[in-house]
């Protein structure tokens, strides 16, 4: 009766690895999940046949995930199978330019060099930059946990040696003088949210950790992963809910003592974890405390990520001259992320990226299909008040009309089925604060000991986990600040960690 009870909120990556860190540890673990089925932002739709991921759809730093099993005296292997993707990603500009952008150094410098000879060698301190900040930035700080000035301050050395008060796009271009090729290795700060050219240059550790552990892709979707990582959690005892939606973190004296559900019924616990959005954590479910209600205040005033717009569709025939992974480049770079970071606008253009899992994966689509997704970024809510519901079937019209001319021909007349998700849908689905789909701006001043902290200072107990705390968005940084918010709670309850964890 001693030993604590933990009641993580919310079943997307981070909530479902710090869950299975707690459970290892010895800490009965629930996982409380508002929707039908787990995975939080990796959702799955099925629908005329096609299974669609909502996102996220690039795995990289595998061995991140493999920890938790091996923690677990188990192997990764044994739930799922992760596929290798190659290109990584395919780059195509309207102007006909493709990159193929893969972990093959030799062909990258090939394609370098037959763009802008003088950029091979430009590229090749660029890597070496992106390797150290991996080590500083990734290896060594993004699983540590930043809760005091202090922690910034020791760390401020290595951030100032590495530029990282610099944008990305900023330090791509020390290196690299092309335009096609500096949009290239700068994009990666985007897939966590960020704004190339507002991003702090420790971003660009993306670039060196794909090349370092490569891009994957679960046999049976990112909802393979997710079901992977809830056999293993179930296997260890613990305990999942779904359409179990949490209305209130209950709090006496200072402490949690659980959570309150909407159909009333509560879960003691002395743990309380949100992987839920850190401003709905705060607002809705500890609005009831003076702590709540302030910090919600204080967050809202922070700069959040843009948001997304995205359209899952099927067709009844397949391309197989298309990547796993395309970026379509629109004919603006810059102005067009101003537009949705800064002005607030819907652009006329767009850039997007577009997902066909079939490539590497047919099962997820009747024999002889296709399945994609597209994804559009777009501005969040509270900078652009679009009305969705009237804007939303036009967009996608001109989205799908701009696939169909640019890489997928004959998309209408071989329409199959198709369904979007709009920045309302995030804030709706997904309690995200003004629809942004990766919590908070990946800036300097919003990154390590300015981000919502993996413990609470001031209710015992309380616990942070996911996109909004350190070290951010991706599943790699998701993952991670589960692995410094487990350390942090098994610290406090003087529990001996795990050698994984």
């Amino acid at each position: 009766m001693n030993e604590p009870r933990a009641v993580v909120i919310g079943s997307g990556f981070g909530g479902l690895a710090l869950a299975i860190r707690l459970q290892t540890a010895g800490i009965a673990t629930t996982v409380l999940e508002r929707r039908d089925l787990p995975g939080g932002r990796a959702y799955v739709y099925r629908q005329d046949g096609f299974t669609f991921d909502a996102g996220p759809t690039v795995i990289t730093a595998p061995e991140a995930l493999r920890e938790l099993f091996t923690g677990a005296g188990r192997d990764l292997d044994d739930f799922v199978e992760l596929l290798p993707v190659s290109p990584f990603y395919r780059l195509m500009w309207e102007d006909g330019y493709q990159f193929d952008y893969s972990g093959d150094l030799e062909a990258t410098n090939r394609q370098i060099a037959a763009r802008s000879p003088g950029d091979v060698a430009g590229y090749a301190r660029f890597l070496e930059y992106t390797t150290e900040v991996y080590r500083e930035g990734y290896e060594r700080l993004a699983h540590v946990p930043f809760l005091d000035w202090w922690s910034m301050i020791r760390a401020a050395p290595q951030l100032v040696r590495l530029q990282s008060y610099r944008s990305v796009y900023d330090v791509v271009s020390r290196f690299i003088t092309d335009p096609h090729l500096r949009e290239t290795f700068s994009f990666h700060s985007l897939l966590v949210g960020g704004n190339p050219f507002r991003t702090s240059a420790i971003y660009t550790l993306i670039h060196a950790l794909e090349r370092k552990g490569g891009v994957w892709f679960p046999r049976g979707g990112t909802g393979a992963l997710v079901r992977g990582l809830i056999a293993l959690f179930e296997s260890l005892g613990g305990v999942i809910h779904c359409h179990a939606a949490v209305t209130q973190v209950l709090v006496h004296e200072g402490r949690t003592t659980g959570v309150r559900l909407a159909d009333g019924s509560e879960f003691p616990a002395e743990i309380v974890a949100s992987n839920a959005d850190v401003v709905h954590t705060y607002d809705a479910l500890l609005g009831h405390t003076v702590r709540g209600r302030t910090r919600a205040a204080s967050l809202r005033t922070q700069r959040f990520s843009m948001s997304l717009f995205l359209i899952y569709f099927g067709v009844r025939r397949q391309y197989p001259d298309l990547a796993h992974h395309t970026v379509l480049f629109g004919p603006r770079y810059r102005e067009l992320l101003s537009d949705i970071f800064e002005r607030g606008i819907l652009a006329d253009d767009f850039s997007l990226y577009l997902h066909a899992p079939t490539r590497t994966d047919p099962s997820l689509a009747p024999e002889g299909c296709e399945g994609f997704y597209v994804l559009s970024p777009v501005p969040h809510l509270g900078k652009a008040p679009i009305d969705w519901a009237v804007e939303g079937p036009r967009y996608r019209d001109r989205i799908l009309d701009y696939l169909e001319a640019r890489c997928i021909p004959g998309l209408r007349a071989n329409l199959v089925t198709e369904r979007i998700f709009t920045p309302v849908d995030f804030a709706t689905e997904l309690n995200a604060h003004v629809g942004s789909a990766f919590s908070l701006e990946p800036l300097l001043t919003q990154s390590a000991f300015f981000r919502v902290h993996n413990r609470d200072a001031n209710i015992r107990g309380l616990y942070f986990v996911g996109a909004g705390t350190h070290p951010g968005a991706g599943v790699p940084g998701v993952v991670a600040s589960a692995k410094a918010t487990a350390g942090l709670i098994l610290a406090d309850h003087g529990m001996p960690s795990p050698s994984a964890a």
